[in-house]
């Protein structure tokens, strides 16, 4: 259903710059106008399909196995549990850009990057030891993988070079451990414990 509606709107959006253009997320629009729907409906929009393509397919194969996780941790409303988290965790995920960037009129981002990350890192919170497969080829585990990825995307945010919101995408994982963390804190006993038997 969260795939299905994030096609439709972005495919709507690319058609009308104006939907577009209203639907991203500018904190300084935000903070000066009080459009604060666009915490959410950034989350639905992307810049091109490619943007979309590599979010959606990271967002199906992380998350069609999180729910059905979180339909077992929460019997009779996993579904409704994971819709709530995954728009929280787009919301979550952009609350520390716009406060960096409410009195700076020229940044906007959009995607769904940060709650994916989040989708990403609750999933590595109950299988640390699974492989991620960087381009498809190159194998390692979870937990040094989501390692990897906070360096990465700390100090690429430092840099500020590129067009691409990393703090969003940081703030989105922190948000999935720490949503696991107060939902089920016995999952990081399990966490340790195959991190542990891994390294025998």
């Amino acid at each position: 259903m969260l795939m299905a509606i994030t096609v439709a709107i972005s495919l709507l959006a690319w058609q009308k710059p104006a939907w577009l253009d209203a639907m991203t997320m500018s904190p300084y629009r935000i903070n000066k106008k009080q459009e604060y729907w666009r915490f959410l409906t950034s989350g639905f929009i992307h810049a091109d399909f490619t943007h979309l393509f590599f979010n959606l397919f990271s967002f199906y194969f992380f998350g069609t196995q999180l729910e059905y996780i979180f339909s077992i941790i929460f019997p009779g409303i996993g579904g409704y549990v994971y819709v709530v988290f995954y728009l929280l965790a787009i919301l979550v995920a952009d609350l520390p850009t716009y406060f960096k960037q409410r009195n700076n009129s020229y940044f906007n981002s959009l995607g769904a990057s940060g709650a994916v990350s989040a989708v990403i890192f609750a999933g590595i919170m109950f299988f640390p030891t699974e492989k991620i497969y960087l381009f498809g080829v190159l194998g390692i585990p979870g937990f040094i993988y989501a390692g990897l990825f906070t360096w990465y995307s700390i100090a690429m945010d430092r840099k500020g070079r590129d067009y691409v919101n990393h703090s969003a995408h940081l703030y989105g994982g922190l948000f999935g451990v720490l949503f696991i963390t107060l939902t089920r804190p016995s999952t990081w006993i399990e966490f340790i414990q195959q991190i542990m038997a891994m390294l025998g």
